[in-house]
């Protein structure tokens, strides 16, 4: 079993998005990039990837500057390249030319010591889905709670 530690999760993604399919890759990151991440400072929350010539690109994912890094230190948000085989690429790439559905990153882990994204082929909710939704996670507390007093 695989070594998976969550760095940091995009809770907005499942209020905003419907997720059709998921799709985990790996991320090109620098030196000072990864000692960050692995300190935890990683923020996704209005992240997004596209393909572009034939590869993928994670933008506005923002990875903090390395507090112990010196003039060779990266930029917090700039754009980073993700690790995807062609047949996903091109799979993801059909899939992307209809303009209802997104490719978000859901989450970022580090899989043996490789960081990871996991991305998710996102189609945006209308408000009465969302209400929708926040109804149902009530109801779902509401429960839970009757249960717990009853016990």
């Amino acid at each position: 079993m695989s070594n998976e530690k969550v760095i940091a999760t995009n809770k907005k993604a499942y209020h905003d998005y419907h997720i059709l399919e998921k799709y985990q890759a790996g991320i090109v990151l620098t030196g000072t990039e990864i000692k960050s991440v692995r300190a935890g400072r990683v923020q996704l929350k209005d992240s997004f990837a596209k393909i572009e010539n034939g590869e993928a690109w994670l933008y506005k994912s923002h990875i903090s500057k390395y507090e112990m890094g010196n003039v060779y230190n990266h930029e917090p948000e700039r754009k980073r390249k993700l690790l995807l085989n062609k047949q996903e690429i091109r799979k993801l790439e059909d899939k992307l030319k209809g303009a209802s559905e997104t490719l978000i990153p859901l989450r970022m882990y580090l899989v043996n010591g490789w960081a990871k994204v996991e991305l998710g082929l996102a189609k945006g909710k209308k408000l009465y889905d969302k209400r929708e939704d926040k109804q149902k996670k009530d109801v779902k507390r509401d429960i839970e709670r009757a249960m717990k007093q009853r016990d």
